[in-house]
């Protein structure tokens, strides 16, 4: 298994390699100017020439990308063109939001969408079934920026002077204290370096720097400003989750061990549990894993409907701006988590079905 698990590593090495030389040349071939962008359209030709020359986007994309391949190896990700801030202090600042956001979409995808999908697959073929497949095939369907303005619309305007009344945006209301977990517990934060940035980073997930600071009030604010944008964000793996546990439910309620399982007399519960639901578990862990990779990936609506800075809306922005720093290095993270979680994914597999270690 380790040594399984180094191979995987080490193959995924060139992946993130190649997906950051792909995106640095396309970000650099596709029309638009970095000075028109960021200066504005009444920019002159002087003006733009010094500000290509201090960026260093005067010289040719080889040279370029021969530069910025040793920063990277350096552990240096520059600077934002834009905001003239290093890219590292964006990311430890916006990645947190978008992290927070995923995995909570995911925890509601996996709580509703699992069980819809059971039940769907033990009621096959009747109005339950239908009922779940139709709402099913709705929420695959909905676009997640019309969700994300509805659920606004309804919870915080239509509901406003009722006990479900939601906050439309932002993470925590104005007001809440939101200390650092390790100022609270007395730490001294080192100066720079790579533990500092994890601290920070783990103390702007409010969810987790409420709960390791015990601070109940910030922790049910947090909690509230996330649902919203949370149901609109996780609606679609929720559906994909439902489909996907039926369709792996009804294949392995048909197996013969299943029917031996019946014979012997064991309860039909745990049938549904201790057989049927373990052994349909392999698929589904794929479809999560791969959810996951999409909500990071793909939040930057939902992040922009409800007013986040995370990371989706920062890499649009950057996008629209051609800032190159930001578009390249958030490119590659979005890109480390696909791989760190397909390899989960796949470590998970020889849990779940001990062939798999034994092949």
């Amino acid at each position: 298994m380790i040594q399984y698990v180094i191979r995987r590593v080490i193959s995924s090495i060139p992946v993130l390699f190649g997906i950051l030389i792909v995106t640095f040349i396309i970000a650099r071939v596709i029309p638009g100017d970095p000075c028109k962008a960021i200066l504005g359209e009444k920019a002159t030709p002087a003006v733009c020439e010094r500000f290509m020359r201090e960026k260093g986007l005067d010289r040719s994309i080889p040279e370029q990308l021969v530069i910025y391949m040793g920063e990277v190896l350096r552990g240096d990700f520059g600077d934002s063109i834009r905001m003239n801030i290093p890219v590292t202090r964006l990311l430890i600042e916006r990645l947190p939001t978008t992290v927070e956001l995923s995995l909570a979409a995911l925890f509601v995808s996996i709580v509703v969408g699992i069980p819809l999908g059971v039940i769907s697959a033990v009621k096959h073929n009747t109005w339950i079934d239908v009922l779940t497949m139709i709402w099913a095939n709705i929420g695959v369907s909905m676009p997640v920026f019309w969700l994300g303005l509805m659920l606004a619309y309804v919870f915080s305007l239509l509901l406003k002077d009722t006990p479900f009344w939601l906050p439309p945006s932002g993470r925590v209301s104005a007001g809440i204290s939101n200390d650092p977990f390790f100022k609270v517990w007395g730490w001294d934060l080192p100066d720079g370096g790579f533990l500092a940035g994890l601290l920070v980073f783990f103390s702007r997930m409010n969810i987790l720097n409420a709960l390791l600071t015990a601070n109940w009030k910030l922790l049910k604010d947090a909690a509230e400003h996330l649902i919203l944008p949370a149901l609109a964000l996780g609606t679609i793996p929720m559906a994909l989750i439902a489909r996907m546990t039926r369709s792996s439910m009804l294949d392995v309620l048909g197996q013969d061990y299943i029917r031996t399982a019946r014979a012997k007399g064991l309860g039909h519960i745990g049938v549904i549990i201790k057989h049927s639901f373990r052994n349909a578990l392999l698929p589904l862990v794929t479809v999560i894993g791969l959810s996951l990779g999409g909500l990071l990936g793909g939040a930057v609506l939902t992040e922009t409907v409800f007013g986040l800075s995370g990371l989706g809306r920062t890499l649009f922005e950057a996008i629209t701006a051609r800032d190159y720093g930001i578009v390249q290095s958030f490119t590659v993270v979005i890109a480390f988590f696909y791989v760190v979680i397909n390899l989960l994914v796949d470590i998970s597999y020889a849990y779940l079905d001990p062939r798999i270690r034994l092949s």
